[in-house]
């Protein structure tokens, strides 16, 4: 039986790649080969950005009433789908359909925000600036966008980039991961039938020769990419060489600081969650513990609770963590817990060589924790992006502090505690742009910006809230006077003065 074949979104339809280069799509459980990827051809990349220059002229002049109201469809057309999303993403990333189910949930949120368009992109006004002058401004789009994403999140990523640009005015060409781009394709499939005019939202699919076409395209205005440091650096550089706006959301070494006085039972099961859940393939994943004073005492409960997680496929309901989404994905992981273990990291448990009866081919590896870990080892420089827990331990919140704030990335961090004092001077002394308290993961809701920091963040506008409203537009500046003939200023005005 031949293999499916996933298609480029071109002007609206359906196009069977002409590419000679082809990708197996892996189920991560299974290892069945679900389908076959494209690597996009450079004209198909042209052909996309014709279409979506072509469908600019219209659309930016589409008014904003009539784009809220593709946005509330599309958000409409979200929730009815969402089960058959999340079995996309169960099928291709190998996250629980919980996690999945969820994942979708927060991509609605980021479209729901986009229905309110009409509020957000608003200009300011200023009558009688100057003698019968008025100044304001207009916000307007930047022409054809792009975004580039990585396999985590098929659905929440490109949500964190195209309803927003489109609503605003502009077009979309969208390059999701070749790993698992079902979820992706059927995403933009979605937002068409939603309403979007041909041409206004894009897909191709393809590797780094497809991202760096995108980076150089003369008619592309803006770049958003999400995923690891190494490629996002590379492409914030090229396509800002290239002129073009760009924002890169990175890697991360995301801490957890709990202190003696926190809630035991809330603050373990948060960590447990945050750490192993989607097997830790998250850039927002807990993957370090800095427990305080006594609270190292709840080490030993930390390692059995976690023992007790059961890993087993997405799709079983009760699986708590699922497979990692490659086999190289997986030696990876393991090897970096074998160099843990050989740079003198105490391991407490032991997630390599994970079998599951029911899914014996998995790219499984199961909860991985280790204590006394300390600052110069790989499992503490390296983002593992694995279930693999590192446990370090210090006597005071200053220590803590001082510890986060040490290392490089700024991604987002969470404290554990019941003191309100010590919050307050955690939030003001941490050096991380996105901090949690009570919360293991503090990714805010659509409506606030996306605020990693420091070497997880290049450029100065994240996704979502008020930033992704700056970074997909551009402000324009008028100033006009409008006078009555023959009331205008007395003879020639050589000064740059406003009379």
């Amino acid at each position: 039986m031949s293999l499916p074949t996933i298609p480029l979104l071109i002007d609206g339809k359906r196009v069977e790649s002409k590419t000679s280069q082809w990708r197996d799509v892996v189920n991560p459980a299974t290892q069945e080969v679900v389908a076959r990827v494209p690597f996009a051809t450079t004209e198909e990349l042209d052909a996309a950005v014709a279409s979506a220059k072509a469908a600019y002229k219209g659309w930016r002049n589409t008014s904003q009433a009539n784009r809220m109201r593709v946005m509330l469809r599309f958000q409409q057309l979200l929730r009815d789908h969402t089960g058959e999303l999340a079995e996309l993403i169960t099928r291709e990333h190998g996250k629980t359909l919980p996690d999945a189910e969820g994942e979708v949930g927060r991509g609605l949120e980021v479209v729901e925000h986009a229905c309110s368009i009409a509020s957000l992109q608003l200009g300011e006004y200023a009558q009688n600036a100057a003698g019968g002058v008025d100044v304001y401004t207009l916000i307007e789009p930047l022409g054809v966008c792009a975004g580039i994403t990585a396999f985590n999140f098929p659905v929440m990523l490109p949500c964190f980039m195209f309803p927003l640009a489109v609503a605003t005015g502009n077009t979309f060409v969208l390059k999701p991961s070749e790993q698992d781009p079902s979820a992706s394709l059927r995403l933009a499939e979605l937002a068409l039938e939603a309403g979007l005019p041909p041409g206004v939202l894009n897909v191709v699919h393809g590797g780094p020769d497809i991202a760096n076409a995108i980076c150089d395209h003369p008619d592309i205005k803006a770049v958003s990419f999400i995923g690891s440091t190494h490629v996002g650096t590379h492409i914030y550089r090229r396509a800002s060489e290239a002129g073009k706006r760009c924002q890169a959301m990175m890697g991360a070494k995301n801490h957890c600081v709990i202190l003696p006085d926190a809630d035991r039972e809330q603050a373990i099961n948060h960590l447990l969650g945050a750490a192993f859940g989607a097997a830790g393939q998250r850039c927002m994943a807990t993957s370090v513990a800095v427990l305080v004073g006594e609270a190292r005492e709840w080490v030993p409960e930390l390692v059995e609770r976690a023992r007790a997680l059961k890993v087993g496929p997405g799709t079983d309901r009760k699986a708590d963590v699922g497979p990692l989404v490659s086999k190289q994905a997986r030696a990876r992981v393991e090897k970096l817990i074998g160099a843990g273990a050989e740079e003198g990291a105490k391991l407490l448990l032991d997630g390599r060589g994970h079998s599951v009866k029911e899914a014996p081919d998995g790219n499984f590896v199961g909860p991985t924790i280790f204590d006394g870990v300390t600052a110069d080892m790989s499992i503490y420089r390296e983002e593992i992006f694995g279930p693999v827990l590192c446990m370090a331990g210090v006597d005071t919140l200053d220590e803590a502090i001082a510890f986060v704030n040490a290392n490089p990335n700024g991604n987002g961090v969470a404290l554990f505690t019941q003191d309100g004092g010590a919050a307050r001077q955690f939030q003001n002394e941490i050096d991380v742009g996105q901090v949690g308290i009570n919360l293991p993961i503090p990714v805010p809701v659509a409506w606030f910006s996306f605020t990693g920091s420091r070497a997880s963040k290049l450029g100065d506008l994240g996704p979502n809230g008020k930033q992704a409203i700056l970074f997909w537009t551009q402000t324009k500046t008028v100033t006009a006077r409008w006078q009555a003939r023959g009331t205008g200023p007395a003879g020639v005005n050589t000064t740059i003065t406003l009379k």
